[in-house]
């Protein structure tokens, strides 16, 4: 395989991964539970599907030099945490919302690593984070449910930011068990809270679809991604994520984005855009590097 088919190949995994996460948001409205019902159901389907692609990876792949230990307790605890606050942000307040706060990720995970790693922070990265804030402050909605649903959103991007960068402080660290553990995490909690009743089949469907394929596969399809492309590149392509979420919940459930959250995404979706446009060339060069994750 040459190295521009490899590369278009990782932009093609990076992709699909991005369409599967942007269905969280519709399955959250398809199984129409609790908070915690919906995170143990989703963290055991997940926790099945990650488990069944470790013991593959290590019987069949090639053996990687990779730890767990403390960073990657860590990272689970982390991920977990964003893993719960993620579907409750979901339940008490809009998608479109939702999306809004999370697209300003690369903001939050360069401001935690300029504190912790010391990264350097650059004036184009002050001047587009102050204008994604502006956007989601644009974007925010009013109500007493919308304003936790829109801290739950930020908790739970801070979370998700602190875990790339406890990967990148420990570039050895197992993600995928990492991702796995976390998922186990999520299940054990939820299990003493959630509401012990049968399912419908629609709700069983809804739980088993996030948990394998946006969660699960979806993981997986990012990992091996971006082995194939660079890390600025596969945050451009994963913003599919973004736009596609509020769509989903649109066509299926027509749950309307009113017009202070469409001008709000919008300028926080223009803004993270320029600013990741600054790091094109450095990612496609990184690309060809063939480094990934795991």
């Amino acid at each position: 395989m040459t190295l521009s088919r490899e590369r278009r190949t990782g932009i093609y995994l990076v992709i699909a991964s991005a369409l599967m996460w942007s269905t969280a948001g519709l399955f959250v409205r398809m199984a129409d539970m609790d908070v915690w019902s919906m995170v143990a159901w989703r963290s055991a389907f997940s926790f099945v599907t990650l488990g069944a692609f470790l013991i593959v990876q290590r019987r069949v792949g090639k053996p990687r030099l990779s730890t767990y230990g403390m960073p990657g307790v860590a990272a689970s605890a982390v991920s977990a945490f964003a893993a719960i606050t993620y579907i409750a942000s979901l339940q008490w307040t809009t998608v479109a919302t939702v999306m809004t706060v999370y697209a300003t990720l690369p903001f939050i995970a360069t401001g935690i690593a300029f504190l912790w790693l010391r990264d350097r922070v650059t004036y184009r990265f002050v001047a587009a984070g102050g204008a994604a804030f502006v956007g989601v402050a644009i974007g925010a909605a009013v109500s007493a449910r919308d304003v936790l649903g829109i801290l739950c959103a930020f908790a739970m991007t801070t979370g998700c930011a602190t875990q790339i960068v406890i990967a990148r402080r420990f570039p050895e660290m197992d993600t995928t068990m990492m991702t796995a553990f976390a998922a186990l995490a999520c299940l054990c909690i939820a299990l003493p809270l959630m509401h012990f009743e049968i399912l419908i089949p629609q709700q069983l469907l809804a739980c088993a679809l996030y948990g394998v394929f946006t969660t699960g596969i979806g993981y997986i399809l990012l990992l091996l991604g971006s082995r194939r492309v660079g890390s600025g590149e596969a945050g451009l392509l994963s913003m599919l994520d973004v736009v596609l979420g509020p769509v989903w919940v649109w066509l299926f459930y027509d749950e309307q984005i009113s017009l202070p959250v469409l001008v709000g995404g919008a300028v926080v979706l223009a803004a993270v855009l320029w600013y990741l446009a600054s790091d094109r060339t450095t990612a496609v060069a990184a690309g060809q590097s063939l480094s990934g994750l795991d």
